[in-house]
C-alpha cells in the first residue's frame, strides 16, 4: 500500500490540494479490522510504502523538522523515494507528529498481531537534495558531513561533486504549475559545489525529466573514469547504510524492498546482506532490478531472497491484457524457460504497484477483468511471492489530475488524494466493502478466491511446472495452460487472455499424466478452485471441449474418479 494514501477518507481530490484539503492516511488508520481483511484476501506481508522521512512541502517546521525548498520536491506531498532523514518516519503519516516513531512501532505491532509480516522500503541509490537527521542515534554522522567537496570523487566521501561549479534549477519547472507557490520557490536552490543526481547524472544542470530532487550516493565507484572499483577499505557509504538497516531491522521489520537495487554494486549486497541477516535470520530482501542479464549475480553474489519480474512476466502479460493485438502467450513460454534455470521461485509477480499503471485505467487495459487471467498467471507460474497493490483488487482505475503526477492512469506517489474505489471498500474506516458495487465485490471475491488457493495449495506453493499448451500444441491464440504438480497434487490452469469466448479443446495424453505423476487409467475429475463451475470429468487422451469465458480462469484440482 501507498500508506499515506490507504487511510485517507477524504473524497475532496483537488488538484494540487493540499494535505488538510485532501486529506492524508495515517499510520493508526491501519487498524486491527484493515489488517484482519488483507490477511482475509490471502496476504501475507503488507509493504508499506513511504514510510521513512522525505522531502515535502507541508510545514512541520513546529515540531523541529526544517522547511523543504519545493524547488526540489515534486509533488505537494513528495517522493517516498526523496529521503531526508533514513532515522525517521514521514510526518504526515502520524497523528502527533511528536510521537510519530511511536505510532510507528505500534503499526509493527499490530500488524505481527494479525498474523502478517511487514515490509518497508529501503532507499539505497539516492537522498533528498537537503538531506538532514534530526533523528539520528547518538555517534551517528549525517551523509556528507566529512566529504572532501573539492574532489569530484573521492572512495570515502558520500556523494559525487562537481567542483566549482553550483547547482541550477531547470528554469523550466514549476513545482505545482503556475496556479501554486511552494515553500521557498523562487527558482534557486542553494548546493555549491552541485552533487551529481540521483539517475547517474554528473551535471550542474539537471533537466526536468532527470531525478533532479535527489542526490547519487557513492559506494565507491567512479563513474566518469571507466566505473573503477574502490572498495578496499570499506567505503564509509557501506557501514552507514549497513547501520540504517540493522536500525530498522531492530524495530522488527521482516523485510525490505531495496529501491533501484541494481544502481548499488552488487559487492555491497554481498556484503551488507549477511550481516543483517546474522542478527536477524528470517529477515526478507527484495531487488527492484530491470535488467535480466543481472538476475542471477544479484540472487546468487548479492544475496537477494526475491526480484521484480518487470521485464519479463509483467510486460508479456501487460501486452496481453491492453487488447491491441500486440500480446503472445510465448511470453510466458520464455519466462518458465528462463526462469527454470533456477530462479522461479525467487521471482515477485505483479500486475500493478506504485510505478505502474492501474490495469483497470484507459491508459493500460481499460477494464479490472483483464487482470483475472495475469493475475491467476502471476500467481500460479512459479512458486515465488505475488504482489497485489492496495485497490488492485476493487478495480482502482487511476482517474483523475493529481497535481505533479498528472492524468496518466497511476495513482499518485506525489501528491495528497483519495483513492475512491479503496475509499469504496474502506467504507468510512469499517473495512467491509459496504459501498462497493456488485461488480467491485465480485472482484475482491475473484482476488480472495485466488490468493488464498496460491498460498495454501501445495502444488502452487512447491510444485513443479508442465507446459501443457507448449507440449501438446492444443491451445487456440490467447489461451494458455499448463499443470503445477507434486507427488501428492495436481492443478491444471488454464485461462482465457481473449474478450471473447473460446473453445478449448482439452486432453491429457498419456506422456502429460506420466509427467505429472498419474497413471493414466480410470476417469480424471477436474474440480475448478476458482470458480463454481460443476466438476468435468475426463477420460485420458480423449479432447474435451471446454468453452472459455471472456478473460477468464480456471484452476482444476485433477483427482481419479
Amino acid at each position: 500500500m501507498m500508506t499515506r494514501l490507504f487511510g485517507n477518507k477524504k473524497t475532496v481530490n483537488k488538484t494540487y490540494g493540499t494535505l488538510q484539503g485532501n486529506g492524508v492516511g495515517k499510520f493508526n488508520d491501519i487498524t486491527d479490522k484493515a489488517l484482519q481483511e488483507i490477511k482475509k484476501l490471502g496476504a501475507t506481508h503488507v509493504w508499506y510504502t513511504g514510510v521513512l522521512e522525505h522531502a515535502l512541502m507541508t510545514d512541520y517546521t513546529k515540531f523541529g523538522i526544517p522547511l523543504d525548498d519545493a524547488d526540489v520536491i515534486k509533488g505537494r506531498a513528495g517522493s517516498p523515494y526523496a529521503i531526508k532523514d533514513y532515522y525517521d518516519v514521514n510526518p504526515d503519516l502520524a497523528v502527533d507528529v511528536r510521537k510519530r516513531m511511536t505510532e510507528f512501532e505500534a503499526l509493527v505491532k499490530r500488524t505481527h498481531g494479525n498474523g502478517l509480516k511487514v515490509i518497508i522500503d529501503f532507499v539505497p541509490n539516492h537522498v533528498a537534495r537537503k538531506y538532514q537527521s534530526d533523528a539520528k542515534p547518538a555517534g551517528v554522522e549525517d551523509f556528507g558531513a566529512k566529504d572532501d567537496v573539492t574532489v569530484g570523487f573521492k572512495p570515502s566521501n558520500n556523494f559525487y561533486y562537481l567542483p566549482g561549479q553550483p547547482l541550477q534549477v531547470h528554469s523550466g519547472y514549476n513545482a505545482l504549475s503556475a496556479s501554486f507557490k511552494g515553500p521557498q520557490e523562487d527558482g534557486k536552490f542553494n548546493e555549491n559545489p552541485a552533487k551529481a543526481s540521483g539517475n547517474d547524472v554528473f551535471s550542474a544542470t539537471p533537466s526536468v525529466d532527470d531525478w533532479f530532487e535527489t542526490v547519487k550516493l557513492n559506494y565507491g565507484v567512479d563513474y566518469q573514469n571507466n566505473r573503477t572499483k574502490h572498495f578496499s577499505p570499506t567505503p564509509d557509504t557501506w557501514l552507514k547504510m549497513r547501520d540504517i538497516l540493522l536500525y530498522w531491522a531492530g524495530k522488527n521489520v521482516d523485510g525490505f524492498r531495496c529501491d533501484m537495487a541494481e544502481m548499488v554494486p552488487v559487492e555491497f549486497w554481498a556484503w551488507v546482506i549477511p550481516q543483517v541477516k546474522a542478527k536477524h535470520p528470517d529477515i526478507k530482501f527484495i531487488a527492484e532490478i530491470y535488467n535480466p542479464k543481472e538476475y542471477h549475480n544479484y540472487i546468487k553474489t548479492g544475496g537477494f531472497d526475491y526480484l521484480y519480474d518487470k521485464v519479463g512476466l509483467y510486460d508479456g502479460v501487460r501486452r496481453l491484457m491492453e487488447n491491441r493485438g500486440k500480446g503472445n502467450t510465448h511470453d510466458i513460454t520464455k519466462v518458465w524457460q528462463e526462469e527454470s534455470k533456477g530462479i522461479s521461485s525467487q521471482m515477485l509477480r505483479f500486475l500493478e504497484n506504485h510505478d505502474e499503471q492501474r490495469l483497470a485505467s484507459a491508459e493500460f487495459a481499460g477494464t479490472p477483468w483483464a487482470g483475472v487471467p495475469a493475475m491467476t498467471v502471476s500467481a500460479t507460474l512459479g512458486s515465488g511471492p505475488v504482489l497485489v497493490y492496495f485497490g488492485q483488487e476493487v478495480g482502482e482505475p487511476g482517474k483523475g489530475h493529481e497535481g505533479f503526477q498528472g492524468e496518466d492512469g497511476r495513482t499518485t506517489i506525489f501528491d495528497y488524494w483519495g483513492v475512491p474505489a479503496h475509499q469504496a471498500w474502506m467504507n468510512g474506516g469499517k473495512f467491509d466493502g459496504g459501498t462497493l458495487t456488485e461488480d467491485q465485490q465480485r472482484l475482491r471475491e475473484f482476488y480472495t478466491k485466488l490468493l488464498n488457493v496460491s498460498t495454501s495449495r501445495e502444488a502452487i506453493r512447491k510444485g513443479k511446472m508442465y507446459a501443457l499448451t507448449v507440449q501438446e500444441g492444443v491451445a487456440p491464440v490467447g489461451t494458455y495452460a499448463y499443470i503445477r504438480h507434486t507427488a501428492h497434487e495436481r492443478i491444471l490452469v488454464v485461462v482465457n487472455f481473449n474478450r471473447t469466448a473460446a473453445d478449448f479443446n482439452l486432453a491429457l495424453p498419456a506422456q502429460s499424466l506420466s509427467a505429472v505423476g498419474m497413471d493414466n487409467k480410470g476417469t480424471l475429475i477436474l474440480q475448478d478452485l476458482l470458480t463454481s463451475m460443476p466438476p468435468l470429468f475426463l477420460e485420458p487422451s480423449v479432447k474435451t471441449n471446454i468453452t472459455l469465458a471472456p478473460l477468464s480462469a480456471h484452476l482444476f484440482l485433477l483427482q481419479k474418479k
